[in-house]
This record gives structure tokens, sequence and C-alpha cells, in this order.
């Protein structure tokens, strides 16, 4: 067996088992979920997934991580569209990242109520606020040298605005009313113009 084929199989097996820890920690919460529970949903001995993850609190951040990256992508990636369609202003691209992080929101809405209700292993806060850091600073640098630009403050708020309005969607009944949730927060969203406020 050659190395590269050994590698394909170590990935595959990874795959397998991020997969199955998904799923597990979804329906089970990270108190809830056990090593041996998501090493039989991936079809792999116990030993392999602790050959890969060496404890419950690595493999779930890494799910976590794995969740915000497949986000940050969607949001990209609509901004990207935006961009490329004509649009310049700056709150309206911000706006275009936010519906397709809301959409990730429902599209994955386990894995989303899971991880923005802050559940998680010992220094799981401190990740998510760090997280939010990190959304913060991709926005602000998304937004940066379009037409209105959008303030530091500003740029707060609807980061803030959209992490908790994912928690609503991911919780709605049904796609319909999550749809309206995303529509109605967008709405609210587009009216915020930046203002110079006057000096006291």
């Amino acid at each position: 067996m050659t190395e590269a084929t050994v590698s394909k199989r170590a990935q595959a097996t990874r795959a397998a088992l991020l997969d199955a820890a998904a799923e597990v920690f979804a329906a089970a919460g990270y108190e809830g979920a056990s090593m041996v529970a998501i090493a039989e949903r991936a079809g792999a001995s116990i030993g392999s997934l602790y050959h890969h993850f060496a404890a419950k609190s690595e493999l779930y951040t890494t799910v976590y991580h794995e969740y915000n990256r497949r986000q940050q992508h969607r949001s990209v990636q609509a901004f990207r569209r935006a961009l490329a369609a004509g649009e310049q202003d700056a709150l309206r691209l911000f706006v275009a990242g936010a519906r397709a992080y809301l959409e990730g929101c429902w599209q994955e809405r386990k894995l989303s109520r899971l991880f923005l209700s802050g559940t998680g292993p010992a220094g799981f806060g401190l990740l998510s606020r760090e997280r939010f850091r990190g959304w913060l600073t991709a926005n602000a640098t998304l937004v940066n040298g379009h037409t209105r630009p959008l303030s530091d403050m500003l740029v707060l708020s609807l980061t803030a605005m959209s992490t908790e309005a994912g928690l609503a969607v991911a919780g709605a009944p049904a796609k319909a009313a999550a749809n309206r949730m995303i529509d109605e927060v967008l709405e609210l969203m587009g009216r915020l113009y930046p203002v110079s406020w006057p000096s006291p």
C-alpha cells in the first residue's frame, strides 16, 4: 500500500468521523455525546477516533471550526457575486453576505442551534467570542473601500444582529418561517444608513 493511499484513507476516515460527530453532537449536545457513539456512527474503531482526535473537546471544536468555515465561505461567495453584479454600496454588500449566512443557519440548523446557543466544553465561550471578533474583522475588511462606508460600530451592530437572528432562524418551525425571519431582519438592516451625529 502506497503512502498516498494510506493518506487518502486517513483523510476519508477523518471526514467520516467529523460527519458522525456533527450528527451526534447536534442530537445529544456536547455533554450527552460520547466518543463511542461517534465512532459507531462513523463505522470506525474507538482507537481510530482517538488517533485523529485526542479528546471529545478537540473533536467538538474542530466541528465548530468547520461549521464556521462553511458559513464564512457562503457569506464571502454571496458578497463577491453582488460585487460582480455591480453593487458598490457597503451596506447592501453586507446584507448580501448576511443573507447567505442566515440561509446557512437554516440549512445547518441543528449545528447552528448547538453552536449559537453557546454550549460546549470548558473554554467554548471564549472561543465563541474570538470567533465573533473574527467575523467582525472579516466583515469590516469586506465592506472597506465601498460607497457609504460602514463605521466600526455599525459593523459591530450588524454582525451581532446576524448572529442573534441566526439562532432564531435555526429554531424556526419550517423553511417558510425561516425565510420570513431572514427577510425581516435584512429589511431592518437595510434601513440602517450611516449618519453624522451632531456634536454635544
